[in-house]
């Protein structure tokens, strides 16, 4: 286990609530996953201190793990800050790395090639660090399509047909999945049609 001793401050809800999400602090790890009361590890708030109604703090491990707690009960951990003249020294988790979990598409892929792939990662990073945990092989059709953003219709049924943006033109599997639509608004995929110009030429 991979650790750092810090020197550190305990905030209370006053200073908790004059954090914004970009300001990082330590939260206990004892937790659902990590299980270790007596480290801490690095989060960020979900949301600004200033939006805080009351009730517990929310803040999110650089693990992906949402934690509560009440900064002032004595009962709890609490947040921390570092501070280099805080009062106490807290013994913070270190990250090992990340789990890449993403999606590759690989033309004309056959296994010489995600052979091929495995070996350049462990050439980049090192060997036996790169571990395959989870793979997932599928064939692909080659079909290139339109990625929209529709408005979700509200009210009465029928009327105008509702307002529809272009988001992106892909082939597929499509990336639609990683798109972040906005509010009010789902996705539509359909398989691309070429604008045609039909304008007469002499």
């Amino acid at each position: 286990m991979n650790t750092e001793k810090i020197a550190a401050r305990r905030l209370s809800l006053e200073e908790v609530m004059k954090l914004g999400v970009k300001d990082r602090v330590f939260v206990s790890a004892d937790t659902a996953e990590l299980k270790l009361p007596d480290c801490y590890v690095p989060a960020f708030l979900t949301e600004s201190g200033e939006d805080f109604k009351g009730g517990s703090i929310t803040a999110r491990t650089i693990f992906k793990e949402e934690v509560s707690c009440l900064p002032d009960s004595e009962d709890e951990a609490g947040i921390y800050l570092a501070d280099e003249g805080g009062s106490v020294t807290i013994e913070v988790l270190q990250s090992a790395g990340v789990v890449l979990d993403l999606t590759l598409f690989v033309p004309g892929a056959d296994k010489g090639a995600l052979t091929a792939l495995y070996a350049a990662a462990r050439q980049a990073f090192g060997a036996d660090i790169v571990q395959i945990w989870r793979q997932g092989l599928k064939e692909v059709p080659d079909v290139k399509v339109d990625i929209f953003e529709e408005q979700i219709p509200r009210g009465r049924k029928g009327g105008d047909s509702p307002m529809r943006d272009r988001r992106a033109i892909d082939t597929y599997p499509t990336r639609a999945e990683f798109v972040e639509f906005s509010a009010g608004r789902k996705l539509v995929v359909e398989v691309h049609k070429p604008a045609v110009d039909d304008t007469p030429t002499i």
